[in-house]
């Protein structure tokens, strides 16, 4: 049985346009920011603090901005726009121009992926120019590391996700197609390590917990599939989690690995506690289509945040489940 909805603690408007993206970055004894994507092209740097953008910055020639990220080593944000640029800033300069960025040669809705392997050089993942074609690239060198490409075909990359295991083989990515198709892929020999059909429908979305070596994703059906990862790095699929209504367009698990949170297309924010899948709650707040969901970074447990932000112009914060809670 879902708890009764609590209400948002604050809400962020001025944004203009539906919010694609979202991104924390919260660190101990700085200004908790919270970045935003927006369909027109802008991305405002949200103060926390004072609950209003500090800055807004324009680098895709106003384009839909549809996925921002900052590199936890340095002060630098990315982003990734319609214009098919991924951009780079630098924070501490506040700069209003790119310092640099990267052509990926995509016109889709597939968002980057971001892996930072030491202090200073990292992955970066992105759908490439052909339908099924996925790059990596070493950053900041811009050296190819691999091209992916299916043996069959699967309809366009529609969604992705870097990660590194503790032991065996380099990095690996998972990727989601058109045709509900789940893919695993070793990025070090350039393979396939396993492939699932999760979905009847085009994957929209997914997510993974390297420590639990579980992941679940969604699509425009009326359930969510979780799978989890064997000794053999095979993707078995688990248990659907079934939906009120369908449409997901992300999921995001806390980095305590208790929560799981879904941006809904019926407006809702769905809670499911991440260990047993159980729905906790249903946030309702918004008027239409929620589109990106995010978990803060903050040190302290108490001071976690989830935000929400949707085609309605307004981004909503909640504080929920931050003490124990049995999920």
């Amino acid at each position: 049985m879902s708890l009764p909805a609590p209400c948002p603690i604050y809400t962020l408007r001025g944004a203009g346009a539906p919010l694609n993206t979202l991104h924390f970055r919260c660190p101990a004894g700085d200004t908790p920011l919270l970045f935003s994507g927006s369909a027109k092209g802008a991305i405002h740097i949200w103060n926390l603090n004072s609950r209003r953008a500090k800055q807004v910055v324009e680098g895709h020639c106003g384009n839909s901005v549809i996925w921002v990220s900052t590199l936890q080593s340095r002060d630098t944000l990315m982003s990734q726009g319609r214009d098919m640029q991924v951009c780079l800033w630098d924070l501490k300069e506040g700069r209003s121009e790119a310092v640099d960025s990267v052509w990926t040669g995509s016109v889709g809705f597939c968002q980057c992926s971001l892996l930072e392997t030491s202090p200073s050089s990292y992955l970066l993942a992105f759908a490439g120019p052909q339908t099924e074609e996925i790059k990596v690239i070493e950053m900041p060198s811009k050296n190819p590391v691999c091209t992916l490409i299916p043996d069959t075909k699967l309809g366009m990359v529609m969604c992705i996700q870097l990660w590194k295991p503790d032991s065996g083989p380099g990095p690996l990515l998972f990727a989601g197609y058109e045709d509900g198709s789940l893919l695993l892929w070793d990025i070090t020999q350039r393979s396939e390590l396993s492939h699932v059909k999760a979905h009847p429908e085009p994957v929209m979305c997914l997510t993974f917990d390297p420590n639990r070596l579980r992941g679940v994703s969604g699509s425009c059906e009326k359930k969510l599939s979780s799978w989890m990862l064997d000794s053999q790095n095979n993707i078995q699929l688990q248990d659907c989690v079934m939906l009120v209504n369908p449409g997901v367009s992300q999921l995001r698990i806390r980095n305590d690995g208790r929560l799981l949170v879904s941006a809904g297309w019926d407006h809702r924010v769905r809670v499911f506690g991440w260990k047993k899948l159980r729905p906790l709650a249903v946030l309702q707040y918004h008027t239409d289509m929620v589109l990106s969901v995010a978990f803060s970074d903050h040190q302290d447990p108490r001071q976690r945040l989830l935000a929400a932000g949707s085609k309605d112009q307004r981004i909503s914060l909640w504080s929920i489940y931050n003490e124990d809670a049995d999920t």
